[in-house]
């Protein structure tokens, strides 16, 4: 149990990226411009909600949560920030070696991992930085 809660969930949009680039994607092209929502707008407007648009969003949820995962401490932090790493490095790697992935959408899933790895990282060295000095002033 304590290892799965360690999987990044920027993993999770890596895998649905996968799994619709190399199936419906492969067959269609165009498939993250296609609008998914439509709604026609008090004001007139027609809001379009397209596939990218959705997965882009769906990311950012993600990088919501392992951003509050981020404030735990012990093993299962550390864990998670060396997964959130490794899943980096596949989109990284993926990004400039395959044609599927050379896309505005992988590109900002990738830019939105960076961030789940910078900002984990920062957050655990503030958290630890203020135990230990919460630790030293208590011995004075």
């Amino acid at each position: 149990m304590r290892l799965f809660s360690a999987i990044p969930f920027t993993l999770f949009s890596l895998l649905i990226y996968n799994g619709f680039a190399f199936t419906v994607g492969a067959a269609d092209p165009g498939f993250w411009s296609q609008p998914i929502i439509t709604i026609a707008m008090v004001s007139g407007a027609t809001f379009q909600l397209l596939a990218s648009d959705l997965l882009i969003t769906i990311g950012l949820f993600f990088l919501f949560i392992e951003i509050l995962k981020a404030t735990r401490i012990g093993t299962t932090a550390l864990l998670d920030h060396m997964f959130s790493v490794l899943v980096f490095v596949a989109y990284l790697v993926e990004f400039l070696v395959l044609q599927q992935a050379a896309t505005s959408l992988f590109f900002i899933l990738m830019a939105i991992s960076l961030i789940d790895v910078i900002a984990g990282f920062s957050i655990s060295i503030t958290g630890a930085r203020r135990d230990v000095s919460f630790g030293h002033d208590g011995m004075h």
